[in-house]
């Protein structure tokens, strides 16, 4: 079972004092309700889903002689909608395996066993009375004391509390799971006037550490936090499209990741979302938040309620802003809506002296500054639309949160934005931009052009910033006390922003060595998606030699978008074509040593991979005393996308654990067939729990943190913990065993066959044919027992021989220049 095999870190019993989490009903199979049902079973909770029996019969189950009272029929709806998540992609689970900790049924014949659930979550159709219908039934069968949420995106909370036992009010919450809930981290919190605090405290921490959510705590205001601000942030864009002449092209290259939001950007987000949805939201807002001064934002421009009435939906409507379609040789083609016309266009380059001034600077907060001083129609864009934005934000404290960091907490984790409003405007200067607010034409509904007085109160008491660092400790400033305080939970975190300044011991252009306290220290990679060349080799092994001197145990992390992409195959390349194979040999061994060194170092070391953890990352990774990775890990050996084999340490590493599993009694050739193919397929896990399965994570070294944020203060902890244990330094390996030519049969033929089928290229089967060498230790005539220096030896000579390939040379150009794999 695989929620066996996802270690939680401090185990996942633990959920706060006198309440645990073993099972946990959802009400309603929709999109959402089986979505949650999937993420709880992830953590390796027990999940009742239910939903309604059908009232009739298909033609199918007639044909079958079914009834109405018929299981199969009965449940037909919660099953259907069940396996059609699973089905998605990406995926809702972390393992194919995960799905069998949901059981299905009914509300008529099952709703009785929520009895026995700790948690339930009601997550129906969003009207009132069909909710409250629901309450009702839940309120009947439930256990006193049992937590009772309502998932809603905007329903009033207080009215679905209204009326019901003291003993429901007080366990009875609103939370809103952003969709979909495995990937979108927002989890928004809202408690009515009767809800006990322990409730909301439990739900705030366990939707933390366990769920892996930023869980924000919001006031029962219309839409809450993150929509309230989204929404109002992509309806301003809407607004000011005619006014500054931009297509759809343009606002969607403008509000991307040059300005640290997601690459949907906002038009592409808004068809992934789908139109109808955002219509709903903004009516919602325009109806029930009378008070706000910019309500009139709410009302749609002609050219989506065009949209809307035409159902250009988005991709639920295959068309929306951008429609894809097939050319006249069969291609597909993706157009852009001209918003002036409404016809359907080839796309526009769009280019922009902003942009590509922003392109070299890395640092988040100095491309705020940079972007907003553009003097183009980019420029223009970020400055039309952050006033106004932060003048909104600022007005929205406390009506919707009495905390303004709840506002940045919600904008990031919800809408993926890279920095929360209050952080750009820190990022811009208080002060200043206050000014600049004043001078700015007003271009959108509500926009004043005068911020809350509670920023105002701030700046004339001497406060110049929303967030400051004190002792490695991110505070906010509070506008009750008017003083600053520490952010509530952020003890729980390391942020290495946060203490690069003052902790840092060492660093070159590619790696800083960060204190992190209790004797142990961080080594960051920080290149372009954190490849690793020689600055990021040399780092380590300073790192390293710096911990065995001073301190006690060494964690490899970052904060970056990505742990690492890999070995920067640029410089590979060069070395390839100008053919100076002592350098390249030099280079690789280098690689190898930097990963033994790991391995076999005086004090622990303890990875800790997120997202992409590619090639090198995952080498580096799989030689650490222990992973601690986050549940959202990609890890895989990709190397032959690139036309060679791992060439640090991974082929090495994975014949080592071969080797182990045939000591363990294992089918030799089943162990050799699996192993050789998670690297010649390059297959990547899609979760923590499929990087166990291809063989990246073993047994006893590895936990999974749920929670992006705590990742590298849970890999800290096991530091501390390894070292306190009495850490002592390993010997290499001499007795792995090799298959020689009684492997080698396996891998050739096979290789073959694949060849003759036409399923791989010739050059893949050369590369097959080497890995095959090297896991298997080459023309040995029987199964021997090597060393692991054999083995790096073998893997070395396979990597030279193979980029002395055209065919390599190709493939890794291709990469570099188009970003994907060449099949040649």
């Amino acid at each position: 079972m695989v929620n066996k095999r996802i270690k939680l870190t401090h185990g996942s019993g633990e959920h706060g004092p006198g309440r645990r989490i073993k099972k946990v009903a959802v009400l309603g199979s929709g999109v959402m309700g089986s979505r949650i049902a999937c993420h709880f079973a992830n953590i390796g909770v027990q999940v009742l889903l239910l939903d309604m029996a059908p009232r009739e019969l298909l033609p199918a189950e007639q044909a079958r002689g079914l009834t109405l009272d018929s299981s199969a029929v009965r449940n037909r709806l919660v099953n259907q909608s069940l396996e059609t998540a699973i089905k998605t992609n990406p995926s809702p689970v972390f393992s194919k395996h995960t799905a069998s900790l949901i059981q299905t049924g009914n509300f008529d014949d099952d709703m009785a066993a929520i009895a026995l659930a700790d948690w339930v979550i009601e997550v129906v159709v969003e009207r009132l009375d069909i909710k409250k219908q629901l309450l009702d039934r839940v309120e009947q069968y439930r256990t006193a004391g049992t937590l009772i949420t309502s998932n809603t995106s905007g329903i009033p909370i207080h009215l679905m509390a209204a009326g019901r036992s003291a003993d429901f009010q007080a366990h009875f919450c609103g939370t809103h799971f952003f969709n979909p809930p495995r990937y979108l981290r927002l989890l928004e919190i809202i408690p009515t006037p009767e809800t006990k605090t322990e409730v909301v405290d439990f739900l705030m921490h366990y939707g933390d550490k366990f769920l892996g959510k930023t869980t924000v705590l919001c006031k029962d205001t219309p839409a809450f936090i993150g929509n309230r601000i989204g929404v109002y942030s992509m309806l301003a864009l809407t607004h000011l499209v005619e006014q500054l002449e931009l297509t759809v092209e343009e606002v969607d290259k403008f509000t991307g990741p040059a300005m640290g939001h997601p690459k949907s950007a906002t038009f592409r987000t808004a068809d992934v979302v789908g139109l109808d949805t955002l219509v709903n939201v903004a009516k919602g807002l325009s109806e029930n938040a009378p008070d706000d001064e910019a309500k009139e934002i709410f009302n749609l421009p002609p050219y989506i309620r065009q949209m809307v009435e035409r159902q250009w939906l988005g991709e639920k409507a295959k068309q929306g802003f951008y429609k894809k379609i097939k050319d006249d040789k069969g291609n597909s083609e993706i157009l852009a809506l001209d918003l002036g016309t409404l016809e359907y266009r080839k796309q526009e380059k769009v280019t922009a002296a902003t942009l590509e001034t922003t392109k070299p600077v890395e640092d988040i907060r100095k491309r705020m500054k940079v972007y907003e001083q553009g003097t183009d129609k980019a420029g223009a864009l970020f400055r039309a639309m952050h006033y106004p934005l932060f003048e909104y934000v600022s007005r929205r404290v406390p009506e919707i949160t009495d905390d303004f960091f709840r506002i940045d907490d919600a904008m990031r984790a919800g809408f993926g934005w890279e920095l929360g409003p209050f952080e750009i405007w820190d990022a811009l200067g208080v002060r200043e931009t206050v000014e600049k607010i004043r001078a700015e034409e007003r271009r959108i509904p509500g926009h004043s052009g005068e911020v809350a007085d509670w920023v105002r109160q701030m700046l004339d008491s001497g406060h110049e910033s929303f967030y400051q660092v004190k002792n490695g400790v991110r505070q906010y400033y509070d506008a009750r006390s008017k003083s600053y305080k520490p952010i509530p939970g952020a003890e729980s975190f390391i942020m290495l922003n946060d203490l690069r300044g003052q902790r840092t011991v060492w660093k070159n252009e590619g790696l800083t060595v960060i204190d992190l306290g209790d004797g142990i220290l961080n080594a960051e990679f920080h290149t372009k998606m954190n490849t690793i060349g020689s600055d990021v080799i040399q780092g380590l092994h300073q790192a390293i030699d710096i911990a065995e001197k001073d301190f006690r145990g060494l964690v490899i992390g970052n904060d970056g978008a990505n742990f690492s992409a890999g070995a920067n195959i640029g410089l590979i390349f060069t070395m390839a074509v100008e053919q100076d194979y002592d350098g390249l040999n030099n280079a690789i061994k280098t690689f190898q040593d930097t990963s033994m060194r790991l391995r076999y170092s005086a004090i622990p070391v303890v990875a800790a991979p997120f997202n992409l953890a590619l090639g090198g990352g995952c080498e580096f990774s799989m030689h650490a005393d222990f992973i601690q990775l986050h549940a959202e890990t990609y890890m895989g050996l990709v190397e032959f996308g690139v036309g060679v084999i791992p060439g640090g340490g991974g082929t090495k590493e994975f014949a080592l654990r071969a080797s182990d599993e045939f000591k363990e009694g294992q089918i030799v050739q089943q162990v050799l067939r699996e192993r050789f193919l998670t690297i010649g397929q390059a297959k990547v896990s899609t979760s923590a729990a499929e990087a166990f399965e291809l063989g990246y994570l073993q047994a006893g070294k590895y936990a999974v943190s749920m929670n992006r944020n705590r990742l590298l203060a849970d890999a800290k902890a096991k530091a501390v913990e390894l070292a306190e244990a009495g850490y002592t330094q390993p010997a290499p390996r001499a007795d792995i065993t090799v298959l020689g030519k009684q492997g080698l049969g396996i891998v050739y033929v096979g290789a073959n066959s694949m060849r003759a089928g036409n399923y791989i290229s010739e050059h893949d089967q050369r590369i097959s044919e080497k890995l095959g060498w090297v896991m298997c230790g080459g023309n040995l005539s029987t199964p021997t027992q090597v060393s692991e220096q054999y083995l790096l030896d073998l893997e070395r000579e396979a990597f030279l021989s193979l980029c002395g390939e055209r065919k390599t040379l190709e493939r890794i150009q291709h990469m570099l220049t188009k970003g994907k794999p060449l099949r040649n």
